[in-house]
């Protein structure tokens, strides 16, 4: 899944721009000043680091999948993805599982100066991450559409940084920050837990999936390559999501052709909020569902869905595709 998003005003905050400086500043007396970041600030930053993390190990439709670029400054573009799914067992047995995988990429450029001369470090942060979940179901109603749903959940992730910059600034470079830049890396590991309510109404004519839940999970970073330095962050959201599936009068692969049309909203309470401009996305979307239940295929049901997104300062489009199993 991907999606094109642009800012109307990117808000970035300033904490995020010196999010680099990961290892202990050290000042040492030298004859002939070296190359330093500008702005340093240890642990703001690597509680930043966090901060974006937080996006991705909160399953969650409405961020993810989010490419923001701002073209008219110099600000860094963002591009998230994630890919996960839930299920219960059965009626019989209503365990709960869930899972997901999330990759999001930031690209910020720094300043060295050694007091004379600036020199801009272009870097390219890979944030990597996976969430799992289990839950248990218990009914509310008789006929067990409603129920409520502890989740338990852990995340763990990984932030590395890839330096590209000019040979003789790192031959001079007397700030060990820079050594975090080049090739440096934070691992996170999150413990948390979600209540949620889902409600499955299936009639002939019409499909209802409502689902409302709250997800906190909180982050913590340990080992890599930059000792001292311990960064957290709390993943904290509010998402109310809804589906209406119904037969649009069309046949394919001996099964009726479903349209769907999808409604989400995530408000963002924890670390998050704010961070890249916006505390909440909207969804809304439309599609095509394809039943292949009447086949010998791995899956039984595809989706495809047209979205629209947007929040404060962002809107935007993507494409979904996913699968029932």
């Amino acid at each position: 899944m991907s999606a094109l998003q642009h800012f109307r005003r990117f808000a970035l905050p300033a904490l995020l721009t010196g999010l680099g400086a990961l290892a202990p500043v050290q000042v040492q007396a030298q004859a002939t000043p070296g190359f330093r970041i500008a702005g340093a600030n240890v642990q703001k930053h690597a509680n930043a680091v966090l901060a974006l993390m937080s996006y991705s190990v909160v399953p969650d439709l409405t961020s993810s999948s989010l490419s923001i670029n701002n073209t008219s400054t110099e600000d860094p573009g963002i591009v998230m993805s994630q890919l996960g799914g839930g299920f219960t067992i059965s009626k019989s047995f209503p365990l709960y599982l869930e899972g997901a995988i999330a990759y999001s990429r930031y690209d910020p450029t720094f300043i060295a100066t050694n007091g004379t001369e600036s020199r801009p470090l272009p870097t390219r942060w890979n944030t990597v991450s996976g969430t799992i979940g289990i839950g248990w179901d218990f009914p509310l109603t008789a006929n067990k559409e409603l129920v409520f749903r502890p989740i338990f959940n852990a995340s763990l992730g990984n932030v590395s940084s890839d330096l590209s910059v000019a040979k003789f600034v790192v031959e001079q470079a007397t700030d060990r920050q820079i050594n975090f830049l080049d090739h440096g890396s934070l691992n996170a590991y999150g413990l948390g837990g979600s209540v949620m309510l889902d409600w499955e109404h299936y009639r002939e004519k019409y499909e209802i999936d409502v689902e409302l839940r709250y997800t906190n999970i909180h982050l913590q970073s340990f080992g890599g390559t930059s000792s001292g330095v311990t960064g957290t962050a709390t993943a904290q959201t509010a998402n109310l999501w809804a589906r209406w599936r119904a037969p649009t009068g069309m046949h394919a692969l001996d099964r009726p052709v479903r349209y769907v049309l999808e409604l989400s909203h995530s408000h963002y309470l924890g670390s998050q909020a704010g961070v890249l401009g916006f505390n909440y996305l909207t969804t809304v979307g439309t599609g095509l569902e394809l039943d292949t239940s009447a086949h010998e295929i791995f899956v039984t049901r595809v989706r495809a869905v047209v979205r629209y997104v947007f929040g404060n300062n962002v809107s935007g489009f993507s494409l979904g595709l996913a699968a029932s199993f």
